[in-house]
């Protein structure tokens, strides 16, 4: 997949405001601070596409990108910043719920995991949230260039393992925003996932190359 044009087009704060032209979207989704942004501005080859932000949290709207004018890329807010307010996380929850809910246009939830971590007990509820309303997934491990090489690939095993019960996940990704490591392999992806998708007949098909 080659990424030729990118450009903002609306921050949601609620689902009626979703854009209304049915292409199909790529949802990017993790904690704060996890460099969600940073994987989206290396993605997309470009500077400051998703704002990389000093005050983790800080994000409270669903962010839409449009790509090559026919695919959109989809920022959700940040989860788990302990100092959000609780009135405030309880609004993200009921959104971004809502939105996992009712939006048939989702190909592929790209959900974004520190590879020094793995998988915490919020990132397994939002990827419990994507397998309950069957929306394919693929698990990015970021952050990768901070991990030896052997502890990276020991690390891709275990989360590999330790998920397996999720049936929607298509696999795990290392990433480096640093590198570059994981890029082409991100894309070739979502470009898979977009092909398998049924979206309007008058929706083009992703051209099959890799930037």
């Amino acid at each position: 997949m080659k990424i030729a044009s990118v450009d903002f087009v609306v921050g949601v704060a609620n689902v009626k405001q979703l854009p209304k032209d049915n292409f199909p979207e790529i949802v990017f989704i993790g904690r704060s601070n996890v460099g969600k942004s940073s994987l989206l501005n290396k993605v997309c080859n470009r500077k400051g596409i998703a704002r990389v932000s000093s005050t983790p949290g800080k994000t409270r709207e669903l962010n839409y990108y449009l790509i090559n004018k026919e695919i959109y890329f989809l920022d959700l807010p940040g989860y788990g910043y302990a100092k959000v307010a609780e009135h405030v996380k309880a609004g993200w929850t009921a959104l971004i719920e809502n939105f996992f809910r009712t939006r048939k246009q989702i190909a592929l939830g790209v959900q974004i995991v520190d590879a020094r971590l793995g998988p915490t007990d919020l990132d397994c509820t939002m990827m419990g949230w994507l397998d309950f309303y069957k929306i394919p997934f693929v698990l990015v491990l970021t952050k990768a260039d901070k991990v030896p090489f052997n502890k990276l690939q020991t690390q891709v095993k275990t989360v590999k393992e330790s998920l397996k019960n999720f049936r929607h996940m298509s696999g795990v990704i290392s990433f480096s925003a640093i590198s570059g490591e994981g890029r082409i392999e991100l894309l070739k992806n979502i470009e898979l996932h977009i092909s398998q998708k049924e979206m309007p007949e008058s929706r083009q098909q992703v051209t099959s190359a890799v930037a």
